[in-house]
């Protein structure tokens, strides 16, 4: 019988504006719903969804998207997720916990892998082992060393969520969304509060998945250019072995407020910041009516990009012009909710001035539902949100899994899943009745929000003796319940432990890792592929064009080389790099420039590439101006680009205030999602001048340089303005500047003229460059803030040691992070997150961990490292990494992202000849290039430099144990 009679066709329909033919089907014996999307896209995808309300807490629906890819019947191995992230070509390989559903997509370029990652993916999902030493490692356990030490929890879960809850934003939201939705699902906490987590139990955590985890509960999508017999035959190969069962999982709906609420709580603050005014956040937040139609989701869409979606937008411009806080909270439309929700909202606000927030914004709405919002402001948004639409560039994120989590805003809820997928009838309908004069946002911004009596608003002020408390109240629980343990108990939890520990040390037999599917080397393309680029000149500058299908998008990078900086302007590149399109320009103010901006373009930004070269000991450093427009309006981007390059408003000094404020605030609420990137740079700042710039620019340094500088625009306002023109005048000329086109030849030869014509504005001045010293930094150092978990990096040069890289370095790191580190750091040091890191043109290796609740043995794992790289290498785990690197050198792009990475490889000097021979070393790596970086390895361990971000107790702690070796410096 074949596989297509298993399931009934409901649907048959082409959907252009995602250029796919659309098959809904139902799976027969189970009632499982299938979307196959079938299109030309060599980047296929496969996700299934279930719905997973959770009903308190506990994390259940967390903990399972982890454990499910821990094992399972027919790959009994121990993590088939770390298999398959060492040897596939995968372009996408993760699992998601949302508020109410969990989705498991994949994704790949290559036919056979695809297609073994949707086996194990499946698999795990339906036929997971689950046993409870899986629920201790991933969820949560005691730890006990011996019987009269302090009894302690651990757990990947536990401690991801742990670092999640020292996040002031994720503080922030997690209160918004809990005070919107007290009484359904949304009201508790999917991921897991860490108060809750040692709650849940082996026996409810297992029913979580006989009740859920069903086909008959799940919502399933294939795209790409498989073929779809192929796609049904495999599904049935595993919805076959299952009935259909009655799953009670729908998500039910919020009885709405009769009055707005007030919710007052705390967030964890460092010691330092006690005695500091900013200290709080305020966000107002409305309840919608569930969205019926792809028609109003577009207007939503374009009411919170028209009135929050850019720095002259007039809600946010309002906030930000107030004074009254440091930057905007997470404000606009969380549209992936069976009832949406809008909110607004300042953080570093004085406690005393949070009513004046939710006044302004009150007020705000009021005068735009009155007095309407203005006309090129709502053109910019539709033409922004249009430009969008067509373009569809998700950027490394695989199209069809944006699309399957579009799909899912309705079809989760029992609707329809193509009406999210298409959008050009009802924006011609909404821009029907935009022309008609019909006040369509005016008359949503009534009814949705000033009418609408379901309203937070939430007041989270700063306090430096939260974090103290939360770890005094897991004390006081872990002693109680050790209190009550009789010595057998205890001796129980240690015995379980260690058993947990073995279990976790245990290698995967050979026959059971043959199981898992893998891509030989004979299917591996021996030959990179190149990106089109010619090397032209026009009117005396350098061009490089890419000739791409890019649906008639022309693509613009102007790179312009900041070497002439002198170091004491660098660090104000950032805010410079913000003020060339943010402050308005000779002819327009800012709100004016966004505005046309936004009417006649895919949008303009700048921003900065910094990186070491093949030539030894320099660095490529470049402002990047970058901007997208369709041919017809390719004049006014360059007419825009050069208003902004040259005519600047830098003397601004009220935008530019509003700026650093807002960079300093969105740096310090991002501290514990981006830690582990902060510790990396900061190590490899020792060793480069590009990563010395890099940490300049972006890492904790920047963050101090903005604390500085947000005082000297007070006290020397004249010196700024001074800096940021020296740098214009400086950085912003024609001769040390490439252009890069990525489009059509045809739109190509239409724009090679204007764009000849706009090089003729430009400054043309000889080039002086200057040399930029490295800073000295401590040698290990510690960084303090408010978290329950650490980020640990170490790392040197290892080509000043003397070794030289090749493509098979690669392959190594490969298997020491997804082998070593993974086991060593993660599962059983119960990190969320650790891994190796190369930079070939620098020399610098480092090892980083992310939410760690360890410390030194972290420190002491990365020491090791290099002996786990001397046992003994079975060639299937070679194989395995080797595919994995090539998976990564071939990763999927858009054309607009070819076109970059090819100016990037021209910038670092990075040849074709050179990229072919580091394939031929990875496809030819082996044994003996393992045991190089062995070596090295050992020996940076014992002149590594070390940076850990983390709570000043567990520096404090670490240095009383090793005799001080952490400078200590508090962050935040």
């Amino acid at each position: 019988m074949p596989a297509s009679s298993a399931f009934e066709l409901l649907r048959d329909e082409t959907i252009a504006e995602i250029s796919s033919r659309a098959r809904l089907y139902r799976h027969v014996k189970t009632g499982a719903e299938v979307l196959t999307l079938a299109n030309d896209d060599e980047n296929k995808v496969f996700g299934i969804t279930f719905r997973t309300p959770p009903e308190n807490s506990t994390g259940v629906a967390h903990i399972l998207e982890h454990s499910v890819l821990c094992g399972s019947r027919k790959y009994p191995v121990k993590e088939p997720f770390v298999e398959l992230l060492k040897g596939s070509l995968h372009t996408f390989l993760n699992a998601m916990t949302f508020p109410d559903k969990t989705v498991y997509p994949v994704a790949s370029q290559n036919l056979t892998d695809f297609y073994n990652l949707v086996d194990v993916y499946l698999d795990a999902v339906l036929f997971p082992i689950l046993s409870e030493n899986t629920f201790r490692q991933e969820g949560w356990h005691y730890e006990l060393e011996a019987s009269q030490a302090p009894l302690t929890y651990k757990g990947v879960v536990f401690n991801e969520m742990k670092g999640a809850y020292s996040s002031p934003a994720a503080a922030l939201s997690k209160t918004v969304q809990q005070s919107l939705y007290p009484d359904t699902t949304y009201g508790v906490d999917s991921g897991g509060d860490p108060a809750k987590i040692p709650d849940l139990t082996y026996s409810y955590f297992k029913s979580f998945h006989d009740r859920l985890y069903h086909p008959s509960n799940s919502r399933i999508v294939f795209y790409g250019d498989d073929p779809e017999d192929k796609r049904l035959e495999k599904l049935e190969e595993f919805l076959g072995q299952f009935d259909r069962l009655e799953v009670e999982s729908s998500v039910g709906l919020q009885e709405r407020f009769a009055a707005p609420k007030q919710v007052a709580g705390t967030y964890a603050a460092g010691e330092d910041q006690a005695d500091k005014p900013n200290t709080a956040m305020v966000s107002v937040n409305w309840m919608l009516d569930p969205v019926v139609d792809q028609e109003q989701m577009i207007v939503l869409a374009l009411l919170e990009f028209g009135i929050l979606g850019t720095s002259a937008a007039p809600l946010r411009k309002a906030l930000t012009d107030s004074g009254l806080g440091e930057g905007l909270t997470g404000s606009g439309l969380a549209d992936d909710y069976l009832q949406p929700f809008f909110s607004a909202g300042l953080k570093g606000v004085l406690p005393e001035n949070a009513p004046k927030v939710e006044a302004l914004i009150l007020e705000t709405l009021e005068t735009l539902a009155r007095e309407g919002i203005d006309g090129e402001t709502v053109e910019a948004a539709v033409n922004t949100l249009e430009f969008q639409l067509r373009e569809n560039n998700t950027g490394s994120f695989p199209r069809g899994i944006a699309l399957i989590f579009r799909a899912m805003r309705t079809w989760l809820h029992g609707g329809d899943p193509y009406e999210p997928l298409r959008f050009e009838a009802e924006l011609a309908r909404v821009k029907a009745r935009l022309a008609s004069g019909e006040k369509l946002f005016e008359t949503v911004i009534r009814t949705a929000l000033l009418d609408n009596p379901h309203r937070t608003t939430v007041t989270l002020t700063a306090d430096p003796e939260k974090g103290v408390r939360d770890d005094a109240a897991e004390r006081a629980r872990l002693d109680a319940a050790k209190a009550k343990m009789s010595e057998t108990d205890i001796a129980g939890v240690i015995e379980t432990a260690a058993t947990l520990h073995a279990l976790q040390e245990a290698v995967d037999s050979p026959e059971d890792l043959a199981r898992i599917p893998t891509l030989h080397l004979s299917d591996l393309p021996r030959e990179n592929k190149a990106i089109p680029t010619e090397d032209l000149t026009l009117g005396g500058t350098r061009v490089l064009l890419h000739d791409l299908k890019t649906a008639g998008i022309v693509y613009l990078d102007l790179a312009f080389d900041m070497h002439g900086l002198p170091p004491d302007l660098l660090p104000y590149l950032p805010i410079f790099s913000r003020a060339l399109t943010q402050t308005g320009t000779a002819n327009d103010d800012f709100v004016a420039l966004t505005q046309r901006i936004g009417r006649s373009t895919g949008g303009i930004g700048a921003s900065r590439m910094v990186s070491g070269t093949f030539e030894p000991g320099k660095a490529a450093a470049y402002l990047l101006l970058r901007g997208k427009a369709v041919p017809d309006q390719t004049g006014e981007l360059l007419t825009l680009s050069g208003d902004v390059l040259l005519t600047a408003r830098l003397d601004n000094k009220e935008r530019i205030r509003q700026m650093v404020l807002e960079e300093k605030a969105g740096f310090e609420s991002r501290l514990t999602g981006m830690g582990n990137s902060l510790v990396a740079m900061r190590v490899r700042a020792h060793f480069h001048e590009a990563d010395w710039l890099s940490e300049q620019l972006g890492g904790i340094s920047h963050l101090f340089f903005l604390r500085r500088l947000a005082a000297e625009i007070d006290s020397d306002w004249a010196g700024v303005t001074q800096k940021l023109e020296a740098i214009r005048r400086i950085v912003i000329n024609r001769r040390t500047m490439i252009a890069n086109v990525t489009a059509d030849r045809a739109a190509w030869e239409n724009f090679a003229g204007p764009l000849a014509a706009f090089f003729d504005r430009l400054p043309d001045a000889p080039a002086n460059f200057v040399a930029w010293p490295l800073s000295t930094l401590p040698a290990a150092e510690g960084l303090a803030m408010p978290a329950q978990v650490n980020f640990v990096a170490k790392g040197t040069n290892i080509i000043e040691l003397g070794y030289k890289p090749s493509g098979a370095t690669a392959v190594a790191m490969t298997y020491l992070n997804t082998g070593y580190l993974w086991d060593k750091v993660r599962v059983q040091g119960g990190a969320y997150g650790a891994s190796s890191g190369f930079q070939e043109v620098t020399g610098s290796f480092v090892f980083t961990s992310y939410r760690d609740p360890n410390l030194l043995k972290t420190l002491d794992a990365y020491d090791a490292a290099g002996k786990f790289l001397t046992r003994d290498i079975g060639e299937a785990e070679l194989t395995r990494s080797i595919i994995g690197v090539i998976g990564r050198m071939d990763a999927y792009q858009l054309p607009d992202a070819k076109g970059y990475t090819a100016l990037v490889r021209e910038l670092v000097g990075e040849t074709e000849a050179h990229r072919q021979l580091r394939r031929d070393e990875v496809l030819g790596a082996g044994v003996a290039d393992f045991r190089k970086l062995a070596e090295v390895l050992g020996a940076a361990a014992r002149i590594g430099r070390i940076a850990v971000l983390g709570p000043d107790t567990a520096l404090k702690a670490a240095n009383e144990e090793r005799s001080d070796f952490l400078k200590i410096t508090r962050v935040l």
